[in-house]
């Protein structure tokens, strides 16, 4: 091989190696935006999940979480299902009925 097929090879070589490191880091941005897109998409699938038992159960969302957010600092790990939608509503239909019997 003569020097300039050598020095040919060597600069498409060059090239290639720089486009792999581009290559490289436009997938770790990638894997990173997905990362933290999982982690948001979890958190959001909480948040969504509670607002459909909410709307299953006849509860209106703002006023379950007003309360939650109110009692929850408050309460004991053994207290948590109390703070289901499903919980919250029979205990909402309990206070109105006795409400309406005062």
């Amino acid at each position: 091989m003569t020097a300039a097929t050598l020095l040919e090879k060597y600069e498409a070589m060059s090239a290639r190696v720089v486009a792999l490191e581009l290559e490289n880091r436009l997938l770790r941005q990638k894997l990173d935006q997905y990362i933290r897109h999982y982690f948001g998409g979890q958190r959001n699938a909480v948040i969504y999940t509670l607002l459909g038992s909410c709307r299953r159960h006849g509860v209106n969302p703002f006023d379950y979480l007003m309360d939650l957010f109110a009692r929850l600092p408050a309460a004991n790990i053994t207290q948590i299902r109390e703070f289901t939608p499903a919980a919250w509503a029979k205990a909402k239909a309990k206070e109105k009925v006795f409400a309406e019997a005062a």
